[in-house]
């Protein structure tokens, strides 16, 4: 039985949810539950860990090395939008914190970020400043995406990404500056559960990708803020589940991406779908 189902146990109260959603990271994985086990919190929480059908004993490492951790079997890929929202039901607490299993968590990060949301009650969302494992930020945080904000953001992603002097030295200085933002990303995002089971949470409609920007996107339809907040440093190993299956990760990119475009911009789907069958890329409906 999934917990959070009808006639699962009522789950206990607690500061903090931290929900992991696990799909063939084993080695990653074991290594954030480490980070959160060396270093917990000084909030109560509680850690579930949902795994999406793993091939690779995740589920089986985390039931062996750290039975206080909450572990479900998902029963099947869901995705990380189903997976994380049955990892919320799952929970009772004031705030749940989404942590991709590819995270490492220094000790007093957490309850940095959550004293960050209860000293700005105006914000419902707030995010870390992720770095790789060499101490590089990543860009991830950003503006409502859009075609222009898109295209701005890809072409200062790539150069940032081949270190092109201006560039990073601009976005270094952006990623240093506390600050309300569009969106914060998913690997790393911490929310007030009031207002996140208030937009419905995660829309299951984006199975990877996007739902993160979405969901801020919800949120800030209420009147709520989203914050950035770099004084707390989360690293972020990026790319380990998508090299499980980059041509499933692929596919999955692409129809998120016209979900979000049919969602948010509808107008122009129909110019993203006639792009993507020019290059071939369409995805099969």
């Amino acid at each position: 039985m999934i917990s959070g189902a009808p006639g699962s146990p009522t789950p206990l109260w607690t500061d903090l949810a931290i929900v992991i959603v696990s799909y063939n990271v084993r080695e990653d994985l074991g290594r954030a539950l480490e980070s959160l086990h060396a270093a917990p919190p000084a909030a109560s929480h509680h850690v579930v860990v949902v795994d999406n059908a793993s091939s690779d004993g995740s589920l089986a490492l985390v039931r062996a090395r750290w039975p206080s951790v909450q572990a479900i079997d998902a029963g099947a890929n869901l995705g990380f939008s189903r997976a994380n929202n049955i990892g919320i039901r799952a929970t009772a607490s004031e705030f749940v914190l989404l942590l991709n299993g590819d995270t490492v968590v220094p000790a007093g990060a957490i309850d940095r970020l959550v004293a960050d949301l209860r000293a700005h009650p105006e914000a419902a969302i707030a995010g870390p400043r992720l770095v790789d494992a060499a101490g590089r930020p990543e860009i991830s945080v950003g503006h409502m995406i859009g075609p222009l904000n898109e295209l701005r953001q890809k072409l200062v992603g790539r150069l940032y990404e081949r270190g092109w002097g201006p560039v990073r030295r601009q976005v270094e200085r952006s990623l240093s500056v506390a600050r309300e933002v569009d969106w914060v990303s998913g690997a790393c995002l911490l929310v007030r559960r009031t207002e996140a089971e208030a937009v419905g949470l995660l829309d299951e409609r984006f199975f990877l990708y996007m739902e993160d920007v979405d969901f801020c996107a919800s949120v800030r339809a209420r009147g709520r803020r989203v914050r950035f907040v770099p004084s707390v440093e989360v690293q972020h190993l990026r790319g380990r589940s998508r090299s499980h299956d980059p041509a499933a990760t692929n596919l999955a990119y692409r129809r998120s991406h016209l979900a979000f475009y049919a969602k948010h911009h509808p107008g122009w789907e129909r110019v993203l779908r006639w792009y993507l069958e020019l290059r071939g890329q369409l995805p099969d409906a």
